[in-house]
């Protein structure tokens, strides 16, 4: 790709926020909820600079690595178990079918009520909404192995944990890895949303205070930094994704 097509793609958006820049100025708004970019922009370097921001990003960005590796590793095992055994997959699809829809910052008064404020809560809540799309992906990903390789493994005589670790994992592994992406994309979100709501860590304690606070600003700072994190999260798991599996990357993503 060369650099003009690598600009292009941001033509649109440096454009609209020129546009937006200039009504701002022009047309001398005053509002609680709404600031010029170049405004956005000095208060994001402000709280870069002062270090808050940066605290808050850990904090945000502790809660969903804890969160995505607990609930991710749930989903992964049951992902596996039910791609492996038909019975066992018809025997749990009403329950899983039944949980899965709840949202879940719904389960915020019963982790708060059980674990209280702080990191176990977020935590809890953040693991929850990474079980399933890691489960559901794992499972399709196994269920979809060619049947020869388990073939294979049965006239090898290998124990289960073998067939897993040997034929399965790297066999369904390059899919598997596109449902740690669309989790980890959740995990964000799901962290800042009850950071909002309820507790006071992190990225999205840091948006309530400026609102509170009356600046819209360094509101919408903390917003567009929450854009640059999910961007560059997303972009290191890519770029781990096709270093470790190269083409076989690209063809997981297709399937």
């Amino acid at each position: 790709m060369t650099m003009p097509d690598r600009i292009k793609p941001a033509l649109l958006p440096f454009a609209a926020l020129l546009v937006f820049e200039a009504w701002m100025r022009l047309a001398s708004v005053q509002s609680d909820s709404l600031a010029p970019p170049s405004a956005i922009a000095i208060a994001l370097l402000g709280a870069l600079t002062d270090g808050s921001m940066l605290a808050a990003t850990r904090d945000t960005l502790a809660s969903v690595f804890a969160g995505l590796a607990l609930g991710g590793t749930i989903g992964l095992v049951l992902g596996i178990a039910l791609g492996l055994s038909p019975i066992f997959n018809r025997l749990m699809e009403v329950t899983i079918e039944a949980i899965r829809p709840i949202p879940s910052v719904a389960l915020l008064p019963i982790a708060l009520i059980a674990l209280g404020f702080g990191y176990r809560m977020e935590i809890a809540i953040v693991a929850f909404a990474c079980v399933w799309p890691v489960l559901i992906v794992t499972r399709a990903a196994v269920g979809g192995i060619e049947p020869r390789l388990l073939e294979v493994a049965r006239a090898l005589r290998l124990t289960q944990l073998d067939r897993v670790t040997k034929i399965v994992i790297p066999a369904a592994l390059p899919r598997i890895i596109i449902g740690f992406r669309l989790a980890a994309g959740i995990a964000l979100i799901v962290a800042v949303t009850v950071e909002i709501a309820i507790n006071p860590l992190g990225l999205g304690a840091g948006i309530m205070i400026a609102q509170q606070a009356l600046r819209p600003d360094l509101m919408l700072a903390y917003l567009v930094w929450i854009g640059v994190t999910g961007f560059a999260l997303n972009t290191l798991l890519m770029a781990a994704q096709r270093s470790l599996f190269g083409r076989a990357a690209v063809i997981g993503e297709q399937a």
